[in-house]
């Protein structure tokens, strides 16, 4: 059973949100391996109620050029109401995280055109050849979108033990409406986020950094 952990830990501890891709696809054989295992994690009740559509080849391109053009002019309207802010700890771990991205860029502070660039980058999905959008039934509510979660962790996780990179993404599910017409989901289910994957580019500078995690202090409240 250590064996088991020690492997887990080490998937946990080499993923990271990729944020650079080569253009190489993953085989399709690999990407079903992928969802299959994600599919393994807990659901309220056992609903299992994630449902991905996949983009891959031309596709892709194609989406990635829609989604830049609907980013350019749209407003957010997001299916699952992003954060009313970010506080305390929550905007200290942000603000580390952004601008450990910006200095591994080159991005110097105040630099406000180069850090809206890099923004930008999301709606190109980081150059990844695959990009699937997550969604779940909007009856279940939260519920479905806490299940939801916990396929993304798994998804992440088994692209990771192939050799495949990945990053979930909220900025691709501001655009809600947009996302319903050209995927053609139902109105009845709520888009959470995007999974853009694919392998990385290593030699990539947005890829060279890595955030930090709470000590265990931090988060747990021993009742003994």
């Amino acid at each position: 059973m250590e064996l088991h952990l020690n492997a887990l830990t080490e998937l946990l501890t080499g993923r990271h949100s990729c944020r650079a891709f080569s253009s190489e696809p993953v085989p399709r054989a690999q990407i079903e391996r992928i969802v299959e295992s994600a599919t393994r994690v807990p659901s309220w009740c056992n609903a299992q109620p994630w449902q991905i559509a996949i983009t891959s080849g031309a596709e892709t391109d194609r989406f990635r050029e829609a989604l830049q053009r609907e980013a350019s002019h749209a407003a957010l309207s997001p299916d699952l109401p992003f954060p009313t802010g970010y506080s305390g700890v929550y905007q200290d771990r942000r603000r580390a995280c952004g601008w450990a991205l910006y200095n591994a860029v080159g991005i110097k502070k105040g630099d406000r055109v180069a850090s809206a660039q890099q923004m930008t980058e999301n709606y190109a999905l980081f150059g990844a050849p695959h990009c699937a959008i997550l969604s779940s039934p909007a009856e279940l509510g939260p519920y479905g979108a806490m299940d939801c979660g916990g396929f993304v962790t798994a998804f992440s996780l088994a692209a990771q033990a192939l050799g495949v990179a990945s990053i979930p993404q909220a900025a691709v599910a501001a655009f809600g409406p947009f996302l319903h017409r050209y995927f053609e989901i139902p109105e009845d289910r709520l888009i959470l986020c995007a999974i853009s994957f694919g392998y990385a580019d290593k030699d990539h500078p947005a890829n060279s950094f890595r955030t930090e995690r709470a000590a265990l202090s931090e988060i747990i409240d021993w009742r003994e």
